[in-house]
Formats: C-alpha cells, sequence, structure tokens
C-alpha cells in the first residue's frame, strides 16, 4: 500500500500541474511564442521524434563518456588527496579554485583547444561533474574509523582487505551519491557545450529552434534532456541498491541481534 501511495500521489500532483497549464493559458491568453500549450509541446514531440532521437542520442554519448572520465578523475584524485598529504596541499586547492570560475565561461575555451568535435563537449561535461565526486568520495575516505583500522592492522588484515572491508564501505555511499548528482549534471554540460559549439545534439537543436520562436519545439527538446538527465540519475539509483545491498545484511543481522 506504502509503495503504491509514494506512486499515486506524485502522480496526482504532476497531473493537476499539466491540466492548469494546459487550461490557464488560453484562459489568460498566453502567446504561445512565450509558452505554449502542453498538448501543443507533444505534438512538436511527436512529429519531430525521429530529429530528436538522433539529437539524443549525441548528447547522451557525450554525457556518458564525460561523466565515465568524471569518475575516473574524480576518483584518483581523492585517493591521492587522501594518500598523499603533500599532494592534497597542493592538488586540493586548485580543484577548489577550478569551481570558482563560472563553467560557461570556460565553455567557449573548450571549443577554441578541441573544436567543434566530441572533446570540447566532453571537457564541459568533466569541468560540470568530476568535483562532486572527488569532494565526497574524499569525505568518505577522512570518515573512517581510524579505531578500527588499527584494529585491523593488528589483527594482521592486509591492506588490500582492509580497504575492501573498512574503506569500500565507507567510501561507496558517498560515491553513488555523488554519482546520481553528477548524472544529472553531465546532460547539463553537454547541452552547455553544444549550445556553444556544434553541428549536432539537443543543446544545438534548442538553440536553432529558439532563434526561430518555436517555443512549442523548444519546450520538448528540454523535455528529452529532463528525461535523459533523470535516465542517468535512475541509473545511479540502481547501482545504489547493488552496491549497497550490504547495508540491509547488516540492518537485519542487528535486528537478530536485539531478539536475541
Amino acid at each position: 500500500m506504502k509503495k503504491i501511495n509514494n506512486i499515486i500521489f506524485p502522480l496526482i500532483f504532476v497531473s493537476i500541474i499539466l491540466f492548469s497549464w494546459e487550461v490557464l493559458i488560453p484562459y489568460f491568453q498566453v502567446p504561445d511564442f512565450i509558452l505554449p500549450k502542453f498538448s501543443k509541446i507533444l505534438v512538436a514531440l511527436w512529429e519531430q521524434k525521429e530529429i530528436l532521437y538522433t539529437h539524443s542520442l549525441t548528447t547522451l554519448g557525450e554525457a556518458v563518456l564525460g561523466l565515465s572520465i568524471s569518475v575516473v578523475i574524480g576518483i584518483l584524485c581523492a585517493f591521492s588527496i587522501y594518500s598523499w598529504k603533500n599532494v592534497g596541499k597542493t592538488l586540493y586547492p586548485i580543484i577548489i579554485f577550478s569551481q570558482t570560475i563560472p563553467i560557461i565561461a570556460l565553455s567557449p575555451i573548450m571549443v577554441m583547444w578541441f573544436g567543434y568535435s566530441i572533446w570540447s563537449k566532453v571537457a564541459v561535461v568533466i569541468l560540470f561533474c568530476f568535483f562532486p565526486i572527488v569532494v565526497s568520495t574524499l569525505d568518505g575516505l577522512n570518515s573512517v574509523d581510524k579505531d578500527l583500522e588499527d584494529v585491523l592492522k593488528a589483527l594482521g588484515g592486509s591492506k588490500t582487505k582492509i580497504f575492501m572491508k573498512l574503506h569500500m564501505r565507507s567510501v561507496l555511499p558517498n560515491f553513488l551519491s555523488s554519482f546520481k548528482i553528477a548524472a544529472t549534471y553531465s546532460i547539463a554540460g553537454a547541452s552547455i557545450g553544444e549550445w556553444l559549439g556544434a553541428d549536432k545534439g539537443l543543446g544545438m537543436y534548442v538553440k536553432r529552434v529558439a532563434g526561430m520562436l518555436q517555443s512549442d519545439s523548444v519546450f520538448a527538446g528540454v523535455l528529452v534532456l529532463s528525461f535523459l538527465g533523470l535516465l542517468l540519475f535512475s541509473i545511479g539509483i540502481i547501482l545504489e541498491k547493488i552496491l549497497l545491498r550490504y547495508r540491509k545484511e547488516i540492518k537485519e543481522s542487528n535486528y537478530e541481534i536485539k531478539k536475541i
């Protein structure tokens, strides 16, 4: 019953918003070029489904590639900062400084360096995504119980076993949370990169139809971008359920101990 309620109430809320959108737009005589009715957006979505599908594959490919590279860079940076203090003193301030510069201001530089190839968009995605992964993974490493780590070392545990049993369990929840954030950022990064310079992709598509004041097509492109963001976010949720299954096992074992 609880799962049904979790689905029904959000659906009712979204339905009310969409119904109000559909009814209030003509009632207040809002021009279509400012905000079209939702039904017109759905019509544009259907009529241009093939074009949107082609552009969405490009944007999704850029986002996934950039996100994958961000995960590798983020994990390597976090472990380097945690393992070597001198590296941390040098690298961490640089990482923080990189986020003080508006990424949209760096996007044209990426286009200048990499041209209109896929790598200019991938570079923008990396700028968006690697920071939360570095910070969250590093927080997970720093939250490891040092006393427990010393006990495991005293009991003869190898570095590999201690890392897998202790560090990984501490890092995984933080990393997966940051992955879900970065997954949604990746679509935004790819679309911004396309907006500034590309011959295909949803960012370029939205920019083009916006220039022609086709607001229904603009909203259709935005809906597809939102769907792609939700898709990558859902992958993060699935990974979280698979990789954090041990949490449920720990809770069940603790419950059994309390019963005894």
